[in-house]
């Protein structure tokens, strides 16, 4: 069964403070006395926001201020008091909220009503969000290899399990310690795929992963693999200019190329200097996109290899602009998707 349920995504600075404490401590105290259902704090590896001051683990002086993504999923009401208190103790950073459904993995007739994604020429699909624990096994593997390799057999265009530092799952506080096992720590698998491919998906995912939480969200796919399917929709003729923000993701692996400098690399470095709002890079533990069979992390691996995302947003006129560089760095490679997220106070 299907409920509706909000996403709350809050973009800001390792180093930001309030109240004398560091932002992501004060973000994640709130979520925890809040009792959100599901909640994941991500530090990413390269960024800018709105002061366009570059942040990169690139270089040790850039390294010590990187972004950080603290995203949030329950019911609307919730999220919604809980985006009240975060722009309370934020004076830093950007705040979105994006619809979703919460999904039995079982109920596989959830996700083949679920309404028409994307809209104009993009290709329709939905972006997939598993919820589980860092070390839960399933199949004698890493429950989120299991569910990745899943995900690649029924062929989605892309996943990608980023590793949260803390976090909420069923509403208990879930925090990383240095010296500790921290098997229960979240972890967050992202997917993108038509629907006939998640619905095919969802009972092995149900029979495999021990009580997964699962959303769904619309998204629009405007390029894969260097095709380009169509440019971000705009936002509908009636909503309010302020009331809404775009979203682009763009899919790919570390060593994916533009030229000579890693893809992702380009991409926020390109977009900086054109005046964008902001945009964030994240580090995939494990994942695939396009053709690649599954791939990431490993112990005994000479040269690292991962999934990264990365994340841009601006107001819908402005993307317009941008999404000419997204176009030109994806050029041979990446998957980007486009969506609408609101941001509170402002039709939200």
């Amino acid at each position: 069964m299907a409920t509706e349920a909000l996403k709350l995504s809050v973009y800001f600075g390792e180093r930001d403070r309030s109240g004398g404490r560091l932002l992501a401590d004060v973000v994640l105290d709130l979520f925890a006395r809040q009792r959100v259902q599901e909640s994941l704090l991500v530090r990413g590896i390269e960024g800018f926001a709105s002061k366009h001051r570059l942040l990169s683990d690139r270089t040790l002086t850039l390294s010590e201020d990187l972004p950080m993504l603290a995203v949030a999923l329950d019911a609307p009401a919730r999220i919604r008091a809980v985006a009240e208190q975060v722009r309370d103790v934020s004076r830093h950073g950007l705040i979105t909220l994006e619809r979703a459904q919460l999904l039995d993995a079982g109920d596989e007739g959830d996700a083949q009503h679920h309404g028409d994604a994307g809209g104009g020429d993009g290709e329709q699909a939905l972006e997939l969000t598993i919820h589980l624990g860092r070390h839960g096994r399933a199949r004698g593997a890493r429950a989120y290899q299991s569910a990745v390799e899943c995900l690649h057999r029924h062929g989605l265009a892309c996943a990608t399990v980023q590793l949260g530092l803390d976090g909420t799952a069923g509403g208990e506080r879930r925090r990383a310690g240095f010296l500790a096992r921290n098997a229960a720590v979240p972890i967050a698998i992202t997917s993108v795929g038509e629907r006939s491919a998640l619905v095919g998906a969802l009972p092995e995912l149900a029979s495999t992963l021990e009580h997964p939480t699962i959303s769904l969200e619309r998204v629009q796919v405007c390029k894969r693999e260097g095709v380009l399917l169509a440019a971000p929709e705009p936002p509908p003729v009636n909503m309010p200019a302020d009331a809404c923000w775009q979203k682009l993701v763009v899919y790919a692996g570390e060593r994916s190329r533009c030229g000579r400098q890693p893809l992702h690399d380009a991409l926020v470095r390109r977009l900086r200097r054109a005046g964008a709002a902001g945009g964030t890079a994240l580090r995939g533990l494990w994942g695939f996109e396009g053709g690649r069979t599954p791939y990431g992390e490993r112990f005994w691996s000479l040269a690292r290899d991962v999934p990264v995302q990365v994340v841009l947003l601006d107001t819908p006129a402005n993307m317009r602009r941008w999404f000419a560089i997204v176009e030109e760095v994806t050029a041979q490679t990446g998957l980007v998707t486009s969506e609408l997220v609101a941001l509170p106070g402002a039709g939200g």
